[in-house]
């Protein structure tokens, strides 16, 4: 039973929401974001509060109730405060630089690759101790999945540690042979 689509979703001031049929659209100072609901939920928007509603109580019905209720909230989320992304390019020789709406990436490759940036995400670069690219945007869907297009480049690799990582993730290091 799902617990998490039983929560109600506040409203923050300044985003607008929009309920046509099964399409609700989110409008905020960020951005607009639009989705077609399942037909087993509805939507109850209350004043600056949103519930989701199951039809009955299945067991799949209950479990689109709190996938529903978690992309609602993630796009109000997103279109008021929005969303942001790290990773980290760790390697000799990786250069990544954003110009224009597209980000060239240097990665032990005989050739730069040159990766098109999606409308609604920006990218800048900070070039410290190591490469930081970090990713914003409205569309938690969006974002995610640029981040993960970006990391499928270069994978990290356990044992040196190369490649693109998240900021927030753990990279287990393995010993080679010499250790053996």
């Amino acid at each position: 039973m799902s617990r998490i689509g039983k929560l109600p979703i506040k409203i923050p001031s300044g985003v607008e929401v929009k309920l046509d049929g099964q399409q609700i659209t989110v409008k905020g100072p960020k951005g607009t974001l639009a989705r077609t609901l399942h037909s087993v939920v509805s939507l109850n928007i209350d004043g600056d509060v949103i519930s989701v509603i199951p039809q009955d109580e299945t067991k799949k019905t209950r479990s689109i109730q709190g996938l529903t209720r978690a992309l609602i909230a993630n796009m109000v989320t997103g279109v008021s405060e929005g969303f942001k992304k790290e990773l980290i390019i760790n390697g000799v020789g990786y250069k990544v630089d954003v110009k224009g709406n597209q980000l060239v990436m240097h990665l032990g490759f005989s050739h730069p690759i040159e990766f098109d940036i999606p409308e609604g995400i920006k990218a800048s670069v900070e070039k410290q101790k190591e490469i930081k690219l970090t990713l914003e945007g409205y569309d938690k869907e969006l974002l995610g999945l640029t981040a993960a297009r970006i990391r499928q480049y270069r994978p990290p690799e356990p044992y040196k540690g190369k490649g693109i990582i998240y900021a927030d993730e753990t990279i287990i290091r393995k010993a080679g042979k010499a250790a053996a």
